[in-house]
């Protein structure tokens, strides 16, 4: 496994795999004052979104199901607002390690499903083409914002003028910045977004182009849920074969298959274990002893079996 983890870092190093980020991405962010870990998976963002406490067995399953149960009470602006809430202020939360190993790589595209502007703040002094997920607006065929950012700020842009050198950011969950914040949260967010990703109008042209024959790194994300795979499999459309990797170090059966069908090899590892083989952090916890959005995820795995 250490070979393959060194032989991975170093394609992730030289930009032969596009790293794809999920809620374990963020694992090590902490809350500047309290030092409670930044909400990022399904079960932390759900209670934070409720005042800190748990909601209904039923509502708990998924974050875009608990979202739409607030939105059908308190309206849309009320889960944007909590977003915003959570996200605005990027010096409410330390880095996470992975994001400071991505920021000395500065990969020419990332596809990041979180939130939060790690990413964005990782390419604060590069300029870079940023995509944002949009759901239920009217006005357009697409479902995807663009923004160039000039190494000083970001202003919106349309497909024809979009700059192929530059990194391209893909966020397709969004995030808060540039305001105002784009999101794809509730279910009816996810019904509007993923049926115009499986018809085309999800993702920009170039980027479509660029993709082709790409392949992919998988880190901190779970393949439990449907919403998940569903996303992942319209955003790595035209990958390479194989499709690429996974790092999940307990996964699950349903994990196993959905990966196999999409040719992709899981590494029972975890992001500390690659930061190590990349000799970055070594002062990290072992995998073993990766907690917060880990074991979260992990135990989200678990009820998923």
């Amino acid at each position: 496994m250490q070979t393959q983890l060194h032989r991975i870092a170093d394609d992730l190093t030289a930009g032969r795999l596009v790293p794809y980020l999920g809620a374990g991405a963020l694992e090590g962010s902490v809350d500047t004052e309290t030092g409670a870990p930044i909400p990022a998976d399904s079960d932390s963002l759900i209670i934070a979104m409720n005042n800190g406490r748990p909601m209904a067995p039923k509502l708990m399953w998924e974050f875009p199901r608990a979202a739409m149960n607030v939105e059908l009470k308190r309206g849309r602006k009320a889960v944007t607002r909590f977003l915003e809430e959570t996200y605005g202020d990027p010096t409410r939360w330390t880095r996470a390690p992975l994001h400071d190993w991505l920021k000395t790589l500065l990969p020419p595209y990332v596809i990041d499903i979180n939130r939060d502007t790690q990413l964005q703040d990782s390419f604060a002094a590069t300029p870079h083409t940023l995509i944002r997920g949009l759901a239920r607006i009217g006005g357009t065929d697409y479902r995807f914002r663009l923004d160039h950012y000039d190494g000083a700020t970001y202003r919106e842009i349309d497909q024809a003028d979009m700059d192929p050198t530059l990194p391209m950011l893909f966020k397709p969950m969004g995030s808060p910045n540039p305001a105002p914040g784009t999101y794809i949260a509730s279910d009816a967010d996810y019904v509007d977004y993923l049926t115009e990703l499986m018809g085309g109008f999800g993702v920009p042209a170039p980027v479509k182009t660029y993709r082709q024959g790409r392949r992919y790194l998988l880190l901190g994300l779970r393949l439990t849920r449907d919403t998940e795979r569903m996303v992942l499999s319209d955003l790595v459309y035209g990958a390479g074969e194989p499709t690429g990797h996974a790092l999940i170090a307990e996964p699950t059966d349903k994990e196993r298959r959905f990966c196999d069908r999409l040719g992709i090899d899981i590494i029972e590892a975890d992001i500390p274990d690659l930061l190590a083989a990349a000799g970055f952090g070594a002062d990290l916890p072992t995998a073993s002893e990766w907690g917060g959005t880990s074991q979260s995820l992990r135990r989200a795995g678990r009820r998923a079996l």
